[in-house]
């Protein structure tokens, strides 16, 4: 588990705190001989410097300890004094490579969290090998510092190491690393006793440490050191100020070993359960249930909506949890709170015993908020006096954002949270109806307020999750448009054969349901893919196919576009008599329905075939009719790419007299300089 215990915005810093941005400088206590070895570790010349190679790849440093030893908080301060040196200037990216629940983080997630902190987006869909791949291109050319946090093995590290001996990684560990070579572990335990009272005296004061120092130490010891449960212990002083040290080391006596854990766990487990017992019941049990959190980050409201009370109470209770060493947080306005990565296990092994029926009611309260805060974010963006801001002035003041601004920032901030969250819903199976909610609102609200684009490496993973519920509780309309959306964006990437797949797979769900749009859209889409692969023959014939089925719906706008598509494959083709008669039907189908552009654009298209199929004075009477069209239209760019192409046309009839005019009108309609460049581009498109 991540060692998140040590840092802490409670009434001290303990060892290797870290603080926010913008806050005091952090101060360390201990680890001098840890830190002298790390620095001494970075100079040491490796296997290839003493061949007399140029190392390929970047050095690893790796920091080895318990759980609640400081491992964490012993990388910040390294990495904190590395970039204090200058020598790498580039800056300083880190990822946690752990679960709150223990699993493994994949490593597609990991490398898209280090292309973001890059200024990069990895493309939707791609693999961890090539998302890896890029984080090691990106960082072949810069001098920066990587901080893998709670690596569970080499097999996590390995792929992300950059291929540039300029870069260096610093990653902890509950263990070694077998399998990179060249790294030697720092293991750390507990800190020495005189750090360890230090950091005691820093939470409750000195006096209560001078009036009996020996008994000080004796708690250090009781604690193993463990910056964890010393700040925990100590919290427990301060909130007790009665209480002798005497009294907290006699209480933690008497607590009894949990024989589960570990010899080396039960100083942590002890502390622990010292300060949560001492808790009001209400309390206790808001602490035991935010280890339903996900991504072990909790606000205000997620602990009002597990608890079910009301958000100002858990907000209240949360700032105590943090003086408690139980939290930590971010220090903003509106926090919010990490739960330690070495309390999430204890956390859990307690709300075990709570009852299961309980527990789903806080999980589904928890979803039900979320879903809620959701719909509210895309909402606020609506015009004044829309149906979704009527709607939303009927909501409770607390589930309200002020500005659309104020709802960007809350999606930025909680984004992991509520990406976890659906992950989380959807894995458990039991709540797929507010999971599938969850969902479409976190697509919705990631889309009005990034875009589509910018979101699309987290809306390909939500449209996974719909899939995986819809594949679950056997929903093929739900299927067919989660596969839609997923070959969509497979397309958009390059990666035709998957969406190609996917397509017919959506159009074998769409049928199942009966759904004559997921039907169609389906096989528009597959004629598309075959398009893209350049199987005009396949392409013809699966538009065909669409066409077939628009026309029995009565769909004129579908009809028109579906024509001028099988126009386009045909063209492709050199089936210039199939292209003709389909661009033809295409402009009429526009002109039914009053679309004036497209119907001048479609005309342009059938100019262009009559072009290739040698038939330059058809081509002429065609161009000019869809001068005409645009000209109504008012699409002066058109207008101008069919003027130079009326002009092309005359100088092939030959009369170069006529074309300059033509020329000189394009020119004058686009009226800027290289307007020929522009207008020849059009020429291109239309």
């Amino acid at each position: 588990m991540t060692d998140q215990a040590v840092d802490t915005s409670g009434p001290a810093k303990a060892a290797g705190t870290e603080e926010p941005s913008g806050a005091a400088p952090p101060q360390f206590f201990g680890r001098d001989r840890e830190l002298k070895a790390l620095r001494s570790d970075i100079e040491r010349a490796g296997l290839d410097t003493l061949a007399g190679r140029k190392a390929a790849r970047a050095r690893v440093l790796l920091i080895a300890g318990r759980p609640g030893s400081g491992r964490t908080a012993l990388a910040g301060e390294l990495t904190r004094l590395l970039l204090a040196t200058g020598d790498h200037p580039d800056g300083l990216l880190r990822a946690r490579l752990t679960e709150p629940g223990g699993a493994p983080v994949p490593t597609e997630r990991t490398a898209r969290e280090l292309l973001e902190q890059l200024g990069m987006t990895g493309p939707p869909g791609a693999d961890g090998d090539e998302l890896s791949e890029m984080v090691r291109e990106e960082l072949a050319g810069r001098r920066a510092l990587l901080l893998l946090d709670d690596a569970a093995d080499a097999e996590q590290v390995d792929p992300l190491l950059p291929d540039n001996p300029d870069c260096l990684v610093v990653a902890t560990s509950e263990g070694p690393l077998t399998g990179i070579p060249g790294v030697r572990p720092c293991t750390i335990g507990g800190l020495d006793a005189g750090s360890a009272v230090r950091l005691l005296s820093r939470i409750i004061g000195q006096v209560r440490i001078t009036v009996d120092p020996r008994t000080a130490e004796t708690l250090a010891e009781e604690c193993a050191g463990l910056p964890a449960a010393l700040v925990m212990v100590g919290g427990w002083l301060a909130a007790h100020p009665m209480a002798s040290v005497a009294d907290v080391t006699k209480r933690l006596r008497e607590l009894p070993d949990d024989t589960e854990q570990s010899t080396g766990a039960r100083p942590l487990a002890r502390a622990f359960r010292l300060v949560h017992d001492s808790l009001p019941p209400t309390a206790a049990r808001i602490l035991r249930l935010l280890a339903l959190a996900p991504a072990g980050l909790a606000d205000a409201h997620t602990a009002s909506a597990l608890a079910g009370c009301s958000v100002s109470a858990a907000r209240t209770t949360l700032d105590d949890f943090m003086a408690l060493g139980l939290l930590r947080t971010d220090g903003a306005d509106e926090p919010q709170y990490e739960v330690p990565g070495c309390l999430a296990p204890l956390l859990r092994a307690l709300l075990e015993k709570d009852r299961p029926a309980e527990i789903q009611l806080a999980r589904a309260r928890m979803l039900e908020r979320t879903v809620r805060l959701l719909q509210s974010c895309r909402a606020v963006t609506d015009p004044e006096g829309s149906a979704a801001r009527r709607k939303l002035a009927g909501l409770p003041r607390s589930l309200r954002f002020p500005t659309p601004d104020a709802a960007a920032v809350w999606l930025r901030i909680r984004r992991p949270a509520l990406l976890a969250s659906a992950r989380l819903a959807v894995e458990d199976g039991e709540l797929d109806t507010l999971a599938r909610r969850l969902v479409a609102a976190l697509v919705r609200a990631l889309a009005v307020h990034q875009g589509t684009e910018a979101a699309a490496p987290e809306l390909y993973g939500l449209h996974g999750l719909v899939l995986a519920v819809a594949e679950r509780r056997e929903l093929p309309r739900e299927q067919a448009a989660a596969l839609l959306n997923l070959a969509d964006l497979d397309a958009r990437t390059g990666r035709t054969r998957e969406a190609l797949t996917r397509y017919r797979a959506a159009l074998d769900a769409g049928r199942a349901a009966k759904d004559p749009y997921a039907t169609g859209r389906a096989m528009e889409s597959v004629g598309g893919a075959y398009a893209e692969l350049g199987d005009f023959q396949r392409a013809s014939d699966w538009y065909g196919r669409a066409l077939a089925q628009r026309l029995t719906q009565g769909e004129r706008a579908d009809e028109a576009r579906l024509y001028g598509r099988l126009g386009a494959v045909h063209t492709y083709a050199g089936r210039y008599g199939e292209a003709l008669r389909n661009w033809r039907a295409a402009a009429a189908g526009y002109r039914r329905l009053g679309d004036v552009p497209a119907q001048a654009r479609a005309l342009s298209e059938a100019a262009r075939v009559q072009e290739y199929a040698g038939r330059p004075r058809e081509a002429l009477h065609t161009c000019q009719e869809a001068v005409q069209w645009a000209m109504r239209a008012g699409d002066v760019r058109l207008h101008a790419a069919l003027e130079l192409r009326l002009a092309d046309t005359l100088e092939r009839l030959g009369d170069p007299a006529a074309a300059r005019l033509h020329r000189g009108l394009a020119d004058r309609l686009l009226g800027k300089e290289g307007a020929t460049c522009e207008i020849r581009s059009a020429v291109t498109e239309n």
